[in-house]
């Protein structure tokens, strides 16, 4: 096998308040973060890892959350310091930091720019103040602009606008009016996704109204026009970029890329050599991360299984995946999955050249159906 790029993820889990469709490892703090604390127990968890790294180089960093801008810019220097006097990070790595509109501060983002931050994600998710209400948002639809104004002027690699649709009681023209006010601000790179209800959050106790799925469906559709139309160019399911400004952090995940992964409850993927994929998951609860105790879990992924997690994250991709890509980062043969592949290509999921798959406009639209063929089957 070989090694595929390496990235790490830093994971700081406090936010204002819980958003009530969030189901990422998040917690409401009523006390002073512990900024220098977690991040001496950050470094500590990112030592544990260097053996089985060896001389491996991080291509990228993205540090999220809960909601990292609350951190002290004090502690995401000495963070990222941190993290350079232990592993070699390469010179133009993209570093990226996670951000509420309501705690972006001018002084202090220069501040993480001088700590080496080159990339902000902003999560405006509407522009609608009754939706920002809604979706248990801290930020209104002012501070949401302003900080999109602030991005804009700091000089940064890249920036990224978070915009969900599918709102509570959404009408279409409420979400292009949302979709053109983004527009307007002209940002290098865009996420824009559905709402979706997932388990253990408020919305799934008390579930909001959404749009029916004709509504849904003109929603994406007259949305995803408008974009292309504006210039965007959409290189995965949720995700648009002016030309040049792809997230590479994310495009090393989507391309079954390994990834270290520090804090309450982040996870690794990790490739050796000797055909051995390891993943490892931290502890989720902060009081018992910060008492030393890193490790919540860790297992090889079988052979079976990698068909499937290897298709997961490439088929998210528009790109033509290699197929030698496969044969690299999986450890297995073409032939073990012919027989998936060639049901995939009959449904019309997939195209295939000599060298080369590639998802089609009908894989996009049934994604779980043609994952489902990569499903290890015990029977």
């Amino acid at each position: 096998m070989k090694l595929p790029l390496l990235s790490l993820y830093i994971h700081i889990p406090w936010c204002v308040r819980k958003c009530p469709y969030c189901d990422f490892n998040s917690y409401t703090s009523n006390e002073d973060i512990p900024h220098q604390k977690y991040v001496h127990h950050l470094l500590a968890d990112l030592e544990n890892h260097l053996e089985a790294v060896g001389n491996r180089t991080i291509k990228t960093i993205f540090i999220g959350g809960g909601t990292p801008s609350l951190f002290s810019s004090k502690a995401m220097q000495i963070l990222l310091d941190g993290v350079r006097s232990r592993i070699d990070i390469t010179d133009n790595a993209e570093i990226t930091i996670e951000a509420n509109p309501s705690t972006i501060e001018a002084n202090r983002f220069s501040e993480y720019q001088h700590a080496g931050i080159n990339r902000i994600s902003i999560g405006v998710q509407s522009f609608n103040n009754n939706k920002l209400i809604q979706l248990g948002r801290i930020h209104n639809a002012e501070e949401a602009k302003r900080s999109v104004h602030l991005a804009t002027n700091l000089s940064l690699q890249s920036f990224n606008l978070d915009l969900m649709h599918g709102l509570p009681n959404q009408s279409l023209e409420e979400a292009l009016d949302d979709l053109h006010q983004l527009i307007s601000f002209n940002p290098p790179h865009l996420s824009w996704y559905q709402l979706t209800i997932e388990p253990n959050t408020l919305f799934s106790s008390r579930p909001p109204v959404l749009p029916d799925d004709e509504i849904l469906w003109d929603i994406f559709n007259r949305g995803h026009q408008l974009l292309i139309a504006s210039g965007y160019k959409q290189y995965e399911i949720s995700s648009y970029t002016r030309l040049g400004f792809q997230c590479q952090h994310n495009l090393n995940y989507w391309r079954f890329g390994d990834y270290l992964g520090i804090g309450c409850g982040a996870h690794s993927k990790l490739t050796f050599i000797d055909n051995r994929i390891l993943r490892i998951e931290k502890t989720k609860n902060p009081r018992a991360f910060m008492q030393g105790r890193y490790r919540d879990k860790q297992y090889e992924v079988m052979l079976e299984d990698r068909p499937f997690e290897f298709f997961m994250n490439r088929f998210r991709l528009l790109e033509e995946a290699p197929r030698a890509d496969f044969i690299n980062y999986t450890g297995l043969e073409e032939i073990t999955i012919r027989y998936k592949l060639d049901k995939a290509l009959v449904q019309g999921y997939i195209k295939e050249t000599p060298t080369s798959w590639q998802i089609t406009e009908k894989g996009k639209l049934f994604l779980n159906n043609l994952l489902e063929f990569f499903l290890f089957n015990k029977n």
